[in-house]
């Protein structure tokens, strides 16, 4: 593993996904049965889920919502802190988890490009609002400046992820790209990986089972981020 010892000049690039949410009690996206919380993904994580029933999709994330505020950082988003603490804006946080774990245990450079259950926007206006700040005892909470439906600022399927171009630069510039917590199944994140060891990067993979793309990983650790994670960045990062 000498050749993965970091220095103070790599750009470091970290993807998370479900996996490293599902050690603090959140479910990954989808069961063994292709459900997420008992719903039919098409059916509450769909622009046309949301137009056919609003309520069922508001109460999904209501639901959602209120379970990321119980759910606390575990020792993998907390050692991701000891990893930007070293490397400064040379770390960037991409993540598609939407339960705020991250800024929760302090993270500061994250890229949330799933969106996140603490958010909201009217479907007219596009106004943003903290979902603390709303009207959630209504069924379908209402925009306070058009009286329009507020929606989840949730990336949907079908829906462009945010901050595509932001993401295209640091892949450009990274030297270390490692992935944490995902199946490898879900675009357009499950490329960056790829990217980034096509243009010379290194490439590290942590997660419970083998991904989809762990090909593309110079090095793949299973088991739980939040039990490899810690003795893994003290190791990587002897030399800063």
């Amino acid at each position: 593993m000498n050749d993965f010892i970091f220095s103070k000049t790599d750009k470091i690039i970290v993807l998370t996904g479900a996996g490293i949410s599902a050690e603090s009690g959140i479910k990954t996206f989808r069961d063994s049965n292709g459900l997420w919380e008992n719903h039919r993904v098409e059916d509450v994580a769909t622009p046309q889920a949301f137009k056919k029933n609003p309520v069922l999709v508001w109460n999904f994330y209501k639901q959602r919502y209120y379970q990321s505020l119980k759910a606390q950082p575990n020792n993998g988003h907390k050692a991701l802190i000891e990893l930007e603490m070293k490397l400064q804006d040379n770390f960037t946080l991409i993540t598609q988890n939407v339960d705020n774990l991250h800024s929760k245990a302090g993270s500061k450079n994250i890229i949330e490009m799933h969106g996140s259950l603490n958010k909201c926007f009217c479907i007219k206006c596009q106004t943003r609002y903290s979902v603390s700040d709303i009207n959630l005892e209504r069924e379908i909470p209402l925009c306070p400046k058009c009286n329009n439906y507020l929606r989840p600022d949730i990336v949907w399927f079908g829906e462009i992820p945010y901050n595509l171009d932001l993401i295209e630069q640091k892949l450009k510039e990274v030297t270390i790209f490692i992935s944490i917590g995902t199946s490898g199944q879900v675009y357009p994140a499950a490329q960056f990986i790829a990217i980034s060891k096509l243009q010379g990067a290194k490439t590290i993979g942590i997660n419970l089972l083998p991904p989809q793309n762990k090909n593309t990983m110079d090095y793949f650790f299973q088991g739980k981020a939040g039990e490899l994670l810690p003795s893994l960045i003290k190791e990587w990062c002897k030399n800063i």
